[in-house]
């Protein structure tokens, strides 16, 4: 995976400032769009779509600064269909617009080229099973959602608390398979994983295909495949979300899968009662690579 990262961004580069087909990128890399831009966010720290973004903004930067065009047709060599569009995607990642810019020499914000590589440092074992599974539902009460990388979500918790109390355990006697017990399910995510972008959260239980779903419910249907299952214990949710990110940067690139489409879900197996530390499981849909 690091060597296809690696080309990815060579490709950014031999592609500024016109747009990149990543679809058709990651078809000679050997792997999906979504396993490439969820690894690259997930190792770089921003999505892809920012860093191309952030990239030609800095090349465009230097044509900015050293005035030998007018900015039009500097817009024009970056993609720009006008200077007014230039000028919002300039001021967006520099701070300043291009004609501030070209008076002062600056502010200036350059986004460095990416390079990956994989530190080998063994000291983090990983508790993972594969699991192969038949199609089944979740099943229970969603809501739609900011995506937020750390820390505890108001807004999930917002949707939990407004649940009744009798509402919990009258959705776990309704699971009948794997993943087991209540769940935490993650759907309709940005490939990108942007903070802020919206998803599907559910709150609810797995069931098998041919239960009965109660009324006033929502449903996702999940179709058959496989899933890596991660263990974690300790304070929650920071080790369940370092486990997330750690996913990317040592168990993908040592084994061989890559990410599918599909919801991602937590298993929460055992807690404190004030949910300071738990124990749980991270359900991720994978398929060889």
């Amino acid at each position: 995976m690091i060597p296809a990262l690696n080309r990815l961004v060579d490709l950014v580069e031999q592609g500024l400032p016109g747009d990149l087909d990543v679809t058709v990128v990651a078809r000679t890399l050997g792997t999906t769009e979504y396993h490439l831009r969820r690894m690259f966010s997930s190792l770089a720290g921003m999505p892809l779509s920012e860093y191309v973004r952030r990239r030609r903004m800095t090349v465009a930067a230097a044509d900015v600064v050293r005035g030998e065009q007018d900015l039009l047709s500097v817009a024009v060599r970056h993609g720009y269909g006008s200077a007014e569009a230039f000028g919002r995607a300039f001021r967006a990642v520099h701070g300043a617009g291009p004609g501030e810019v070209r008076r002062a020499g600056g502010p200036l914000r350059t986004q460095p080229r990416l390079r990956f590589h994989l530190t080998v440092e063994g000291g983090e074992r990983m508790d993972t099973r594969i699991a192969d599974r038949p199609g089944f539902r979740l099943v229970g009460h969603a809501a739609r959602v900011p995506l937020l990388h750390h820390g505890v979500n108001p807004h999930i918790r917002q949707h939990l608390t407004a649940l009744p109390a009798e509402e919990h355990p009258r959705l776990g006697a309704l699971g009948d398979t794997e993943p087991a017990g209540l769940l935490a399910v993650s759907a309709d995510l940005d490939p990108d994983r942007t903070e802020g972008s919206e998803l599907t959260y559910l709150h609810g239980v797995a069931v098998s295909a041919a239960t009965p779903v109660p009324g006033g419910l929502a449903v996702i249907e999940v179709p058959a495949g496989r899933w890596v299952v991660v263990r974690t214990t300790g304070p929650h949710p920071r080790t369940l979300q370092h486990t997330w990110a750690t996913t990317a940067t040592e168990w993908f690139p040592s084994n061989p899968w890559r990410l599918r489409p599909g919801p991602e879900i937590v298993a929460v197996l055992d807690r404190a009662d004030d949910f300071s530390t738990a124990t749980c499981e991270l359900w991720l849909p994978v398929e060889p690579a």
